[in-house]
């Protein structure tokens, strides 16, 4: 089931076109979405919270229209900005909780809950501090305390680590995992961090020039085709290429010694096949191992399809 979808969607900037009918679905659960500077990443998710105007096609959040509905769109949704986004002069309780206000809540009722939501940010000590005193760490928990305060369904994290030291970005990403996991919050993290992706995400959406050109489930994805296998030699050696391919074997590519083969058709033993390769061609193997595709070999091979 999908939260929000879009539908040959098209977004121009001037003379420049940002998505070009774009049409895709965000699933339910935690959904990464992927791609370059430029990629048209961040116009998607603004023409999904109705800041932007498409030039054609349609959208909508939870079957709210996006052009036609954008106030009852943004009521549903949570938006953690890459920048920062907090009022200098205000301490965190007031500030998260004018959030909160912003998204239709009661005074009682968001500032209830803006002293909720810190505590679980891990700014509960911090809370009448005021926000241009935290450190680059406190400033992202106070972002994503914003975006949480008024309990929304769907939650959009842009570049939710930029700046955090690695303690403090496996404390973000535990709380990301917690939240989309635990609390049962759908949530889109947009990020270049492939790492933060596939340690968060179940899905994945990756766009290219204002065009979907990959997405479903990481695990999915990540699913070799025929019998992969990654193989390090002493020395690189073409002798042991060229034999791979007699034995029906295709390079996939290629670094100093190591390799990674391909075989179309199931391979009972490997081993042996690699073995006969490497004595008709002189080459040593140092060792081998069935490959595990990973998020960046399905990044790199969407940016390279045509």
């Amino acid at each position: 089931m999908s939260v929000a979808s879009v539908s040959n969607l098209t977004v121009r900037y001037g003379t420049r076109t940002a998505l070009t009918e774009l049409s895709v679905e965000i699933p339910e659960g935690c959904v990464g979405l992927l791609g370059p500077n430029g990629a048209g990443k961040s116009t998607l998710i603004k023409t999904l919270l109705g800041f932007v105007r498409p030039a054609s096609g349609t959208g909508e959040v939870f079957g709210y229209d996006v052009m036609r509905e954008p106030l009852r769109v943004r009521q549903q949704i949570g938006l953690m900005p890459e920048q920062d986004c907090h009022i200098p002069g205000m301490n965190a309780v007031t500030f998260v909780a004018y959030a909160g206000e912003l998204a239709g809540m009661s005074a009682k009722d968001a500032l209830r809950r803006a002293h909720e939501v810190l505590e679980y940010a891990g700014l509960g000590e911090a809370r009448y501090r005021n926000v241009e005193t935290y450190s680059t760490g406190m400033k992202q928990r106070i972002k994503l305390a914003q975006a949480l305060v008024h309990g929304p369904r769907l939650l959009f994290l842009d570049e939710p680590t930029n700046g955090l030291d690695p303690a403090g970005r496996e404390e973000m990403l535990h709380l990301i995992r917690d939240i989309s996991h635990a609390k049962g919050v759908n949530v889109v993290v947009s990020s270049h961090l492939l790492p933060d992706i596939e340690r968060t995400c179940d899905q994945v959406i990756v766009m290219r020039a204002g065009r979907v050109v990959q997405h479903g489930a990481i695990a999915t994805l990540r699913q070799t085709r025929g019998t992969q296998i990654d193989v390090e030699l002493r020395v690189a050696s073409e002798p042991f290429l060229e034999a791979i391919r007699v034995r029906g074997g295709t390079v996939l590519y290629q670094t100093g010694s190591r390799c990674r083969l391909l075989f179309s058709d199931p391979l009972p033993d490997p081993g042996r096949l690699l073995f006969e390769a490497a004595a008709a061609s002189g080459a040593q193997l140092r060792g081998f191992r069935p490959s595990a595709r990973t998020l960046e070999d399905i990044f790199l091979e969407a940016m390279e399809e045509p």
